[in-house]
């Protein structure tokens, strides 16, 4: 037998005959191929006892012999052991094809095609009577052909169906097939499957004989599909090739089919390193005018550069480190393909010089890869010997690739475990031993890697390689499969979850075209916030966060920037994201509080809290006045931004509950301010302000109800806001465009609320609430204050009266709040009959329980003397926050008007403390109620920061019954 390229250590001997079971196999299909095909056993001794080894040698080829036994036996009478002309197989396959009428047909013919002349070719190589180059130049051609006269012959009947389609010259419009890699190279292996990119000249339509109107876009995308499915899809015939679409752009989130300019577009704005390196081998498979020479124009200036590339070569090193990590995690280590040594590196070695010198030296831009290492030995780049020792190990490992694919037809580059095929290689190299023939193997793979070492350099230090890791996932081309292996052997749970985000993520950067400055920064984040997440409890909803604010930064490469060359910026937002998926949404919305990563020290500060004007003042000093637009934005911004700064402090643990809101209360209070006195301002300008008033003395009082008003502010909450002045409605302002009084507070609201609510870029400041001003939504945005204090006497409901009690004037000199200060107060400590007020208030319980009834999707409200199934609602089931809220309420109503006291304060931990020192309260009823109010509180705060309703499964049956008690006690008996 002929043995091409062999290194001289190996010792060669008679190779260890085939094992019996092995002989007895190919004796069985020698004998079927002689029962369906006649003149195979009238063929001479020599021939039948070659064929008889060869059957042993190859289950492939005994299937095709059984298969096709008449039509591959007329195949090896006619041409063994001579090679058709690599020409042929287009003319032979087009008249083959010339009388299918049918996809099914075609589908069949093509199959049988390619398994006959790929099972004689088969046998030819291991009979030793086909060199390397000659098995290349064959099975690249049988690829080609097969791909043209399928592509060909649909083409003939979609111009049918849909019209032809054609250039705006005229001329007829083809589907244009890229082939890629090593079919692009015309260097296909044995059982390779085919990477493809499809291309058409340009947009238009077709139209079909009965005038329906296609896109071009959607007839070469059908078309495109017909021929995919021509040679992908299983039948039982098998299949021509496995087609691989990820190459083309955008891969597989890509659209199957793309016009020359899409193309050149995306190859100008959006190419990766990767696809130079794949582009390098980029061939028409269907040549036809000038749009080879078209489409190496438009892709040279991508793949070449016109300079001496250097950064070619940490790419290549970056990829290698990546494919590297795949063996690795497959345990390649017999892969001869991509194990250290490798082909893969003996084509890196090639590439790395083409990509660095290629835009130079013209001769360097080959699809070959034998004829680019003849250009590095004839350049002098590297030794002529070296370039030897690579041609032979190249050829070497190829024809062992062949031969492991040959035996059963799988696209296989890993050495056999098995005896059997091993057995069969022995025989194939003339081994009695498999240790010399891993000899002669691990000699050529451990002569490549010292070269590629030389070329290409070492990988990175074994401290990256769990950022390789999981650079690896960022891939284009990483499959599904391997993804989930690489996470599992990491110790990574729920893979699937995360490797779908990942994924997501991944195809949408892609869309998202944030140029190579971009591209490359999301590259090295990605994996730097992977390592930091995957390891830690509940990583796929932490991703999911810190994704969402990756996903709102990602075409804003200056923030993506910042992450990558701040750690600690990277720390806090993992940090912020863990904590709170609000804070997660609030850098997602709102990227520039991204700014406050930058110095943690900073962020987890916070000011006093009579500093908060000043702080946002300072945000607004460089804009100009007149500039409202940009100072509504910049005023969001800034209260964004010292929210997030309470988060972080508060997530910390650094500042208890009730502080929090001190700070978010005192926080609003000062936004409260600067808007009034943004729009006072702005009125001002346009039409001066009331007779006597001016910015310290305005007339105007903002009252704070609810939440603000107790000073429990949230982050989320709404402002509860009533609006009053002390004006003489009869008088005018004293501007060159005069109004009433009463229409310049009218528009002074209006403003507020327009300076308030409106959204910009950086959203909305807070939303408000006003439903609580006097007569409600029917009643005046702004009230007088003798109107004001003469409804609470006599029309305020009980209800009204109850949210008195969390009242506080929160914006206006200190005469105005003084006066509402006793307008509350009277109105609070009015005497009322008890047996009526407790009726009233449980009647105004019970209302807000049917109110919200609907709105409980989960379960019904527990009601006094039930008890909540499964899950508590912290605020309206018996015992809970409103009940608390209830009862201070009560207490004021009932009994200020003999104890002043209780109207001291809005807070209800403080009304609750006063209610205990004049003796309503014990203690030990006072500390269960206080202590039920907060552990309740700080439950649904942190609900709050996840974005969670006040429903918890947490045990408060102490705290619940406690507050049921009182409530009895109180309301009941």
């Amino acid at each position: 037998m002929k043995r091409t390229g062999l290194i001289n250590i190996m010792v060669t001997a008679a190779p260890s005959p085939m094992s019996e079971h092995q002989q007895q196999a190919a004796q069985l299909a020698w004998q079927r191929w002689c029962e369906q095909a006649d003149t195979v056993a009238s063929w001479p001794q020599a021939r039948q006892q070659q064929w008889q080894q060869l059957l042993s040698l190859s289950p492939f080829l005994a299937r095709v012999t059984e298969q096709q036994a008449q039509p591959f036996a007329e195949l090896v009478e006619q041409c063994w052991p001579q090679l058709n002309s690599p020409d042929r197989y287009a003319t032979t396959l087009q008249r083959e094809l010339a009388e299918c009428h049918d996809e099914k047909s075609l589908q069949r013919l093509l199959r049988q095609y390619r398994q006959r002349w790929m099972g004689y070719l088969a046998a030819l190589d291991m009979a030793g009577e086909l060199a390397l180059a000659d098995s290349l130049a064959h099975y690249t051609a049988i690829a080609d052909a097969m791909i043209q006269q399928a592509l060909d012959w649909h083409y003939r009947r979609f111009c049918q169906r849909y019209g032809s389609p054609s250039l705006s010259t005229g001329e007829a419009q083809p589907l244009l097939v890229l082939g890629m890699g090593k079919l692009g190279g015309r260097e296909l292996n044995f059982s390779s499957d085919i990477d493809l990119i499809f291309v058409y000249p340009e947009q238009g339509e077709v139209t079909s004989e009965r005038g329906k109107r296609t896109e071009h876009s959607v007839f070469f995308t059908r078309l495109a599909q017909a021929l995919i499915a021509a040679l992908d899809q299983q039948t039982g015939d098998g299949q021509v090739f496995r087609v691989d679409m990820r190459l083309r752009p955008f891969g597989q989130s890509g659209p199957l089919v793309a016009s020359m300019a899409a193309i050149e577009h995306y190859y100008q704005e959006q190419g990766r390193d990767w696809e130079r390196y794949a582009m390098v081998k980029a061939r028409l498979i269907n040549p036809c005018g000038d749009y080879q020479q078209q489409l190496d124009d438009l892709l040279r200036p991508f793949v070449y550069r016109r300079y001496i590339d250097f950064s070619a070569i940490e790419a290549l090193r970056k990829m290698k480190v990546l494919i590297s990590q795949e063996a690795r995690r497959q345990g390649l280590r017999d892969n001869i393909k991509l194990g250290q040594g490798g082909i893969r590196e003996i084509e890196f070695i090639a590439q790395s010089f083409q990509l660095i010198r290629g835009g130079r030296e013209r001769r360097l831009q080959t699809r070959s890869l034998y004829q680019a290492l003849t250009e590095i030995a004839e350049l002098n780049l590297l030794e002529p010997e070296t370039v030897a020792n690579l041609r032979e190990s190249y050829e070497f490992l190829r024809k062992l690739e062949h031969h492991l694919q040959q035996i059963d037809d799988q696209q296989t580059q890993t050495l056999p475990a098995d005896d059997d095929n091993r057995q069969r290689l022995l025989v194939l190299y003339q081994c009695s031993q498999w240790s010399q023939l891993m000899s002669c193997i691990d000699a050529h793979m451990a002569r490549v890697h010292g070269t590629f070492q030389q070329v290409i350099g070492d990988a990175p230090d074994t401290s990256e390689e769990q950022d390789s890791q999981w650079q690896v996932l960022w891939q284009d081309m990483l499959e599904e499969e391997a993804a989930l292996d690489i996470l599992s052997g990491q110790g990574v749970q729920d893979g699937e979850a995360i490797w779908k985000q990942v994924s997501v993520l991944r195809e949408e950067a892609r869309r998202r075209g944030s140029g190579p400055r971009g591209r490359k920064a999301m590259a090295t984040l990605v994996p730097l916030l992977l390592d930091r997440i995957l390891l830690q409890q509940q990583a796929p909803e932490l991703l999911q966060r810190v994704f969402a604010v990756l996903k709102a930064i990602m075409s804003r490469t200056a923030y993506v920037e910042l992450l990558v060359e701040n750690p600690g910026a990277r720390e806090q937002l993992v940090k912020l994201c863990a904590a709170s998926s609000w804070i997660a949404h609030q850098l997602a919305h709102f990227p520039i509080l991204l700014d406050e990563l930058i110095d943690p020290q900073h962020l987890y500060q916070l000011p006093a809290l009579d500093d908060y004007e000043r702080l946002l003042n300072d945000y607004l000093v460089r804009i100009p006045e007149q500039d409202l637009e940009v100072q509504m934005d910049v005023l969001r911004q800034a209260k964004q931004a010292l929210q997030l700064k309470i988060a972080a402090a508060d997530i910390s643990g650094a500042v208890p509950l009730m502080k929090v809101s001190d700070h978010l209360s005192a926080l609003a209070e000062a936004v409260i301010a600067l808007v009034v006195q943004l729009a006072w301002q702005q009125l001002q300008q346009k039409h001066g302000v009331p007779p006597g008033r001016n910015l310290e003395d305005t007339g105007f009082a903002v009252l704070a109800y609810g939440k603000l008003g107790g000073i429990e502010l949230g982050y989320g909450s709404d402002l509860d806001l009533v609006f009053v002045c002390d004006a003489d409605y009869q008088q005018q302002t004293d501007g060159a465009r005069p109004l009433e009084v009463q229409q310049f507070y009218l528009r002074l609201a209006q403003r507020i609320l327009h300076l308030f609510t409106t959204r910009t870029m950086s959203g909305v400041l807070y939303e408000v609430d006003l439903r609580l001003r006097p007569s409600g939504q029917a009643g005046l945005l702004v009230t007088q204050l003798d109107s004001y204090a003469r409804y609470l006497k006599e029309d305020a409901w009980t209800w009204e009266q109850q949210a008195l009690v969390r009242v506080r004037t929160v914006f206006g000199c200190r005469q105005l709040a003084e006066r509402l200060k006793v307008i509350r107060a009277a109105m609070l400590q009015q005497p009322r009959q008890l047996k009526v007020l407790r009726q009233e208030i449980l009647d105004m319980r019970e209302k807000m329980r049917e109110h919200l009834r609907p709105n409980q999707q989960r379960r019904p409200l527990a009601t006094h003397g039930q008890t909540a199934t499964e899950q508590f609602d912290l605020k309206q089931d018996a015992g809970g926050i409103t009940d608390i809220e209830f009862i201070a309420q009560y207490l004021v109503l009932a009994h200020s008007h003999e104890q002043p006291s209780l109207t001291t304060y809005t807070d209800n931990i403080r009304v609750l403390t006063a209610a205990q020192e004049v003796g309503l309260l014990t203690l030990q009823q006072a500390q269960d109620l206080i202590t039920a109010y907060q552990s309740l509180r700080a439950e649904a705060h942190q609900l709050a920061l996840q974005e969670q309703p006040a429903l918890t499964t947490n045990d408060f049956n102490a705290e619940r019954r406690a507050v049921e008690r009182i409530w009895q006690s109180l309301l009941l008996s």
